[in-house]
């Protein structure tokens, strides 16, 4: 028994036989004297603007700065309504795929923690001010004593 002929370039089929013994189909449109198309000619590729600057990737969520909500509790509480509302976003948001709008709200809770830091420093700082002011005019208003 004889092994079947198999084509070995798939680009000629000319010749070749099927494992049937059936010769491949050949298209009347092209007889044996003429080549076979070669199809449109390509020029050099474009030459493209510069890609857009991206961020480098992420390869998972960005940090919670939860301390920084926490922080904005104990320092100026009101800010952390907006400091938790934020905190409770990141996650959600980068798990439906918005990476740049967990990267806000994690960079929005960090951001409204150290406002309110800020805000309970000022506040300390003008309270002992008007401490220290308070106690000179109680100290400049009274008179003198003489202990006898």
């Amino acid at each position: 028994m004889t092994e079947p002929q198999y084509p070995t370039d798939p680009q000629d089929p000319k010749g070749q036989q099927y494992p049937s013994g059936q010769q491949y189909p050949t298209d009347p449109q092209y007889s044996a004297g003429q080549q076979y198309p070669t199809g449109q000619q390509y020029s050099a590729p474009q030459q493209y603007s510069a890609a857009p600057a991206y961020t480098t990737p992420q390869y998972g969520p960005p940090k919670s700065n939860a301390g920084w909500a926490v922080a904005s509790i104990l320092f100026f509480w009101p800010i952390a309504f907006a400091a938790f509302n934020h905190l409770h976003d990141i996650y959600p948001k980068w798990a439906m795929g918005d990476h740049q709008g967990a990267q806000y709200a994690s960079e929005r809770v960090k951001k409204l923690g150290q406002i309110s830091l800020l805000i309970a420093v000022i506040c300390w700082v003008l309270f002992i001010a008007f401490y220290v002011i308070f106690l000179v005019a109680i100290v400049s208003s009274v008179d003198s004593y003489t202990y006898n």
